[in-house]
């Protein structure tokens, strides 16, 4: 898809300096798949506390 729009130079000069990509375009996917990345967890975070598990883990670790 091309999208079209304007980006701070210095917010984006600091990401490709962060990230070592070489395109304004990774970055941006980058930053996509990293929010979208970010939300899921926050999403499954919400059921922390509230899924009654019972097994050991530490044998289940040994398979």
């Amino acid at each position: 898809m091309r999208t079209t729009f304007e980006v701070d130079d210095r917010l984006m000069a600091e990401a490709l300096a962060a990230t070592g990509l070489q395109t304004e375009q990774e970055v941006v996917e980058l930053a996509l798949r990293t929010f979208i990345r970010l939300k899921r967890q926050e999403e499954i975070r919400r059921y922390r506390g509230k899924i009654d598990w019972q097994g050991n883990l530490d044998e289940m670790r040994k398979d």
